[in-house]
């Protein structure tokens, strides 16, 4: 019963993660900043793990995964930390994303994207900075509303 109800309590979080990406796509498309041009990515990886990693290295970093899939790995690190591991077909990290609920956590935006946010007249906020030359992008979101949630995603390009 546990295991079905923190089965139920991820797949709730991770629909309201995709939607709540979903609704920022247009605010997003404002708030990229291209870094491609010799400045060093400020955010690179999370606890040790990084893109390219395998499956058991990025286990070895963050320990046991609360759902573990061929294509993605769902930490739960603390109750208000979570985390999705994406993997590619080759079975390396693609994408690395990272929820703090209330924002209890989170590394600070300037650590992350350097710059200021894109923030709505609703208190939403967004930045993100892409490394072309590096191939990745490191996104900082951050929801509006009584319960925020802080969003910290490194993606390959």
């Amino acid at each position: 019963m546990k295991r079905y109800i923190t089965g139920l309590v991820v797949v709730t979080m991770t629909s309201f993660i995709f939607a709540v990406t979903a609704q920022a796509q247009k605010a997003r498309a404002a708030a990229v900043v291209d870094k491609s041009v010799a400045q060093q990515p400020l955010y690179t990886d999370f606890r040790g793990a990084k893109l390219g990693m395998t499956p058991e290295e990025v286990r070895e970093k963050l320990g046991n995964p609360v759902l573990k899939d061929v294509e993605m790995d769902y930490f739960v690190l603390s109750e208000t930390m979570t985390a999705q591991v994406v993997y590619d077909a080759a079975h390396k990290v693609r994408m690395i994303s990272v929820d703090y609920a209330n924002g209890a956590g989170a590394p600070d935006y300037h650590a992350v994207v350097g710059e200021e946010l894109v923030t709505k007249p609703d208190g939403s906020a967004f930045a993100m900075v892409r490394y072309e030359s590096r191939g990745f992008w490191v996104s900082y979101s951050r929801t509006a509303g009584s319960v925020t949630i802080v969003t910290v995603t490194i993606q390959k390009i």
